[in-house]
Parts: C-alpha cells; structure tokens; sequence
C-alpha cells in the first residue's frame, strides 16, 4: 500500500468517526435556538467561499471569464425564483454565450 493510499483511509476514517460523533450527540443540545443559527450560518459560509473559489480563481490567479456571466444571470435567475434545473440551463447558456464573444 503506498503512502497516498493510508493518508486517503486515515482521512476516511476521519471523516466516519466524526459523522458517527454526530448521532451521540443528545437532543436537548441539537434543539437549541444557537445551534440552528450557527449551523445555517456555516452551511451559507461554505457554499459562498466554494462558488466564490470556483467562480473567480483558476490555479493561483484571480481571472474573470464566462463563469462570472454563468453566476450572474444563475443569480438573477434564482432572483426571479425559477426552478433549480431552469436556473442551471440559464446559467449554461450564459456561460456558452461569453465563450462565443470571446470571454
């Protein structure tokens, strides 16, 4: 077994023994107002610095390209409240649209 391996099964077995650390947790402390804020409030923090990441970095450098336009008009389009899989074609065409212009 090469070192890559034992690094991705301690790293699993990490990750199993923290989400079964999850189910011992009682009741009464999940139930907590703070705990639903908290929680919330991380889960919008994670998945703004991921979109953000994914959006404006290639490698080390900070581009600006047909991905800005793809979240855009994504957003616009959730702005507007149209179904998920709508807002992901829109978001399609849009980035499809600034490859055409030479974006």
């Amino acid at each position: 077994m090469t070192e890559l391996w034992a690094w991705v099964l301690i790293a699993c077995g990490i990750a199993y023994a923290t989400k079964m650390a999850g189910y011992l947790v009682p009741d009464s402390v999940l139930d907590r107002p703070w705990v639903a804020t908290v929680s919330t409030g991380m889960t919008v923090g994670l998945l703004t610095s991921l979109v953000v990441a994914n959006t404006f970095v290639t490698g080390t450098a900070v581009v600006l390209d047909a991905r800005v336009a793809a979240l855009v008009a994504a957003a616009i389009a959730l702005w507007l409240k149209a179904p998920y899989l709508v807002v992901v074609i829109v978001g399609a065409i849009a980035a499809a649209l600034a490859r055409l212009a030479g974006f």
